[in-house]
């Protein structure tokens, strides 16, 4: 079967190689959809529940609608003055409109995809950054105030000359569209699409591969965040090779839940632009997703109800269901679940394929690979603790780098390196050309590779391990951990829920390694018993965590992902406040913050001039930039 997989992968390599666009692949994501809807004019395309208590009774549209709708929707678009190269920004939850502004936006400009959980300020600085002209997000919802608190700050985009409104309820009187407020207009959605055409896009554009389609912000859990620019061909080919790879198990006639946000790249192309180029059903469950109201609750109801196939999740979603009893439960229409984002516990993936009887395909991707690299082969042999084979299209392999970041050779059969990958899935880079110092590669093959920042190894069957993320090593004493040999061997505790080790500052070995903890619900054990067993589980002594810290929920993205900087950001302070501290030197204002050029920045203010000059011998042994104040304002 390995040998069939990676001959398959390299014949597709060849055929893509030498036909590129020329009547292989689609050549915009709008082709794509188009394409399949004229196959399944009538089939369920996308059906939406605004709450589980009403998931019986969903809002459905067949493939038909959702296409004329993301046709007038371009063309809505159009009429607001977007050309190819201008950018529409949404900040929406999961909803119809979402995925309209998703494929309807890019078949008339450039989508931007921004976190409605951000604070608004910081949402603002992202439209500046963009350069967006709209800008899609909600009209004012009672128990939702992003319109009230954004609106203030949309002054600060001087590129935004329009706002366009998506009502959840009926809409309220006074919302004209094309009213103006200062610099911009306001527009109602629904009002906008009822007018257009929805047989052609007016435009009369010929959508190119190379045509920017999307800006989405990564960064994820390891720095700030920064604008990745993908192109059609990007999005195109990844959804391509993903359906080759998974073959029927994503087609017509299967149904999908999409649980996790659009503003993220496995929301849209896994349970988006993937089923609807291949006639499938996505069901879009609740504005939240999984965070809705009883959606992680009722799961394996809405599984039972609406015969799901198949769902895309994260480790921090696969840990949450494992606490709901399946409840005899017909489970049968499962045929398996992808997890990305992050890597899998082992022992999570065990139990819950046990418990579940469902097969978990645990795959690798980044935002700057559109969305997904490599993925365990769902019919053939599915190696845990893996994450899978390369995808058709795509070339990977670990590299061994100099300190300069310049490649000296590919990795033997398994050897850990820095994991580089190459294909049509490689975006186009970043939006600030500054951040891409770093990012590519010169192999010598004439190919363009990028630097993922990620390491792993490839066995002698191509199956790849990720064996730490770059940004997140612990480096003791100049002795690399990686914090998922810690966070493994917690997992293997019965009443251990999540984990995650991070790095707390140390003036001599530079960092140890602390663990945090989140109980499984009703469980007990204390931070003393949890690393006596780690001091059982962890052969390498380094690795052993000199501290374990107990936490009630563990900080999440908004996909799930555990958010380390916010731990790391938690160790940082308390370390420097207690060196502070037994240097006689207490502070009354202490902040810590990640600055995107400089890295992390230590504000501290104490009493005095004598304690201040302490505070400066102490913060300058540490690896950050400081500034220290007294009361008072003296230096």
């Amino acid at each position: 079967m390995n040998a069939i997989v990676s001959a398959v992968a390299s014949m597709v390599d060849v055929l893509a190689v030498e036909r590129k666009h020329d009547g292989l692949l689609p050549n915009s994501t709008y082709e794509m959809i188009g394409t399949a809807a004229r196959s399944h004019p009538d089939a369920p395309a996308l059906s939406f529940f605004l709450r589980v208590e009403d998931h019986a009774r969903p809002q459905v549209w067949t493939y038909e609608t959702l296409f004329s709708r993301i046709t007038a929707t371009a063309n809505f678009f159009h009429d607001l003055g977007i050309g190819k190269d201008d950018v529409i920004a949404f900040v929406l939850p999961n909803l119809l409109e979402t995925h309209l502004t998703i494929w309807g936006g890019q078949a008339a400009g450039i989508v931007f995809a921004i976190n409605p959980m951000l604070e608004p300020a910081a949402i603002a600085e992202l439209l500046a950054a963009g350069e967006a002209k709209v800008l899609i997000t909600l009209a004012p919802v009672p128990g939702m105030d992003l319109w009230s608190k954004l609106q203030p700050l949309l002054g600060r985009v001087h590129s935004l000359e329009h706002v366009v409104l998506v009502h959840l309820g009926p809409q309220g009187a006074g919302s004209a569209s094309g009213e103006a407020r200062g610099r911009f207009s306001v527009h109602d959605f629904a009002q906008g699409l009822g007018r257009q055409p929805v047989d052609r896009l007016v435009s009369g554009r010929a959508i190119r591969p190379g045509d920017r389609s999307s800006y989405f912000c990564t960064g994820g859990t390891t720095g700030a965040p920064k604008i990745a620019m993908r192109t059609h061909a990007n999005e195109v080919a990844n959804a391509w090779s993903v359906g080759r790879f998974v073959g029927d198990g994503i087609s017509a006639g299967k149904t999908l839940f999409c649980g996790l946000p659009l503003f993220h790249v496995n929301g849209v192309l896994v349970t988006g632009l993937l089923p609807f180029s291949r006639g499938a059903h996505v069901i879009l469950g609740t504005p939240a997703g999984y965070r809705g109201d009883g959606v992680i609750q009722r799961f394996w109801e809405l599984v039972e109800h609406h015969r799901i196939n198949f769902f895309s999740g994260v480790p921090t979603v696969y840990a949450a269901l494992m606490q709901q009893p399946t409840q005899c439960r017909d489970l049968s229409s499962l045929e398996y679940g992808l997890c990305g984002a992050a890597p899998m516990p082992v022992e999570l993936m065990r139990a819950f394929q046990e418990s579940t009887g469902l097969k978990i395909l645990e795959g690798y991707g980044l935002t700057e690979g559109t969305c997904v690299s490599t993925c365990n082969p769902p019919l053939g042999e599915r190696r845990t603790g893996s994450i899978g084979l390369r995808l058709p299209l795509q070339a990977m392999k670990a590299v061994v780098l100099d300190d300069a970041g310049a490649y000296v050779r590919d990795c033997a059969v398994g050897e850990a390196g820095v994991l580089a990958i190459s294909g049509p899935n490689v975006f186009a880079g970043y939006h600030d050309p500054d951040q891409d110092k770093g990012l590519w590669l010169d192999l010598g093959d004439g190919r363009r590779w990028m630097n993922t920042g990620d390491l792993g190894r490839q066995d002698e069957h191509g199956y790849f391990y990720l064996t730490g993320r770059k940004k997140e090593l612990i480096i003791r004493g100049g002795h690399n951990i990686d914090p998922a040999g810690i966070e493994q061997a917690l997992h293997r505790h019965p009443a251990v829920q999540l984990a995650a080790a991070v790095g707390r500052p140390d003036v001599h070995a530079g960092e140890l390694p602390v663990a945090y903890v989140q109980l499984k619900p009703g469980a007990g054990a204390t931070e003393d018993e949890l690393l006596s067993f780690a001091r059982n589980q962890i052969s390498e002594r380094a690795a052993v965590p000199k501290a374990i810290r107990l936490v009630a929920a563990m900080p999440l993205t908004g996909v799930g992902k555990i958010f380390k900087p916010e731990l790391r950001q938690r160790e940082i302070m308390d370390a420097l406040r207690t060196a502070l501290h037994d240097a006689a030197a207490p502070t009354s204002r202490l902040e810590v913050a990640n600055d995107p050029r400089f890295g992390i920045q230590v504000e501290v203010t104490v009493a005095d001039s004598a304690s201040a000059d302490i505070a400066r011998k102490v913060l300058g042994q540490f690896p950050f930039g400081f500034g220290v104040s007294c009361d008072g304002g003296s230096p």
